[in-house]
């Protein structure tokens, strides 16, 4: 089935519900406190940051899922403070976020989930944040799925979500998921959060086997800027009011339809990028294995001299030769290939190493579409992998060179 992702009339998965206020931590007055609440206890499974420098909440995440992700209830995020580099106050912080939460849903403070976004070093405003968490737990308040998606955003432009319906035995499953990342945005993992609804009822260990192959396949597959963030995070928390058990031997399709929505949700990102005006799609076939493969996508997708000339639509192809030959990877330069474009309109510029009389005007329009094609072949097998990434304009500079001031 397609995938769902009109905002205004986005729902997640059954058996949850989704609320969001302006408690103040942005200084525009824009939401910025975001609850995901299940009505039961539900599976959860994390992916997190490799980054070795961590904010307080994916330390206090990764303690909790440790010992009970058999029985999650909630997850609460927060804009505005990353609540990263914030010493013992900071862990103190956001043990208080999941009390608050926990008292607000009348369940136990290790059923919740804690999220920050934002600005590194700062101490929550845990006053502001003390209201903001009473009004979004409270009986009254309104399920509004749209307005968690925009509450979670920092400088992103636009929020984004994505869902797929599958069928299992008979049953309908959804699985819906809302996230948010615009800058610092490069794996492992793609600064990032989603938060991933199921309404299926699968056990932690394989949702935590489901989650890694599509977080694999996905938000490690995009780059916006090299830089991987400090509170990087995905989510799947599995409400079972489907009625539907997912054993092992169902997992393929789930999975299927699970890294679809992570795919989708993971190219917004990209392609909302900070200052990106394009997505860029980086093909790699003729690899040995998907390691080498990724690791030469990689290394072109991360490339500032290779996002610039897109951004320009400069058909500059010796640029991303040299990234892929300073990539690491075994790669034979005698036995590349490299073209431009969608299937239909193809421009190839390399072959087996050497360039091609190809036309300049058709390969730099190929580099202004919208996704560009980069397609580049190593010769040397048969396996093939797909990275995004975005242009690199000079709205990037002035959006990061101004982040706090």
């Amino acid at each position: 089935m397609s995938l769902l992702q009109d905002v205004d009339t986005f729902t997640l998965a059954r058996g949850f519900r989704a609320t969001a206020t302006a408690c103040g931590l942005k200084p525009s007055g824009a939401l910025d406190l975001a609850l995901i609440a299940a009505d039961r206890s539900c599976s959860a499974a994390g992916m997190f940051t490799t980054n070795r420098v961590k904010a307080a909440p994916v330390r206090y995440n990764q303690r909790i899922l440790e010992h009970n992700a058999h029985s999650i209830r909630a997850i609460i995020t927060n804009s505005g403070m990353a609540n990263a580099c914030t010493g013992d106050q900071g862990m103190a912080d956001a043990e208080q976020m999941a009390a608050l939460t926990a008292y607000g849903l009348h369940c136990q403070p290790d059923e919740i989930l804690v999220l920050s976004t934002g600005v590194i070093g700062k101490h929550l405003e845990m006053d502001k944040l003390t209201q903001g968490i009473a009004e979004v737990t409270a009986i009254t308040a309104t399920e509004d799925t749209p307005s968690a998606a925009r509450a979670i955003m920092t400088t992103d432009t636009r929020p984004k979500v994505a869902g797929q319906d599958l069928h299992i035995g008979g049953e309908t499953i959804s699985v819906r998921g809302i996230c948010k990342g615009s800058g610092m945005i490069h794996p492992n993992m793609a600064t990032m959060l989603a938060l991933i609804t199921t309404d299926a009822s699968i056990e932690p260990s394989l949702l935590q086997q489901s989650l890694r192959y599509a977080v694999q396949r996905s938000f490690n597959r995009i780059s916006v800027d090299g830089d991987t963030s400090t509170n990087d995070t995905v989510f799947l928390l599995a409400s079972g009011a489907s009625g539907t058990y997912i054993t092992e031997n169902e997992l393929t399709e789930f999975n299927k339809a699970l890294t679809e929505v992570c795919i989708s949700l993971a190219k917004q990102i990209v392609n909302d990028g900070e200052g990106a005006t394009r997505l860029v799609e980086i093909i790699v076939t003729g690899a040995v294995d998907e390691a080498q493969a990724h690791v030469v996508a990689n290394s072109i997708a991360r490339s500032p001299l290779v996002k610039t000339a897109i951004h320009g639509g400069d058909p500059n192809w010796g640029r991303i030769l040299c990234a892929a030959g300073y990539s690491g990877a075994a790669i034979d330069s005698d036995r590349l290939t490299l073209a431009f474009g969608p299937p239909a309109e193809i421009v190839t510029v390399v072959e087996e190493g050497l360039p091609t009389d190809y036309d300049e005007r058709d390969a730099a329009t190929a580099l202004r579409g919208n996704p560009v094609y980069v397609r580049l072949d190593l010769g040397l097998g048969a396996v093939q992998t797909t990275v995004w990434t975005c242009d690199l304009s000079t709205d990037y500079i002035r959006i990061n060179a101004l982040y706090t001031t």
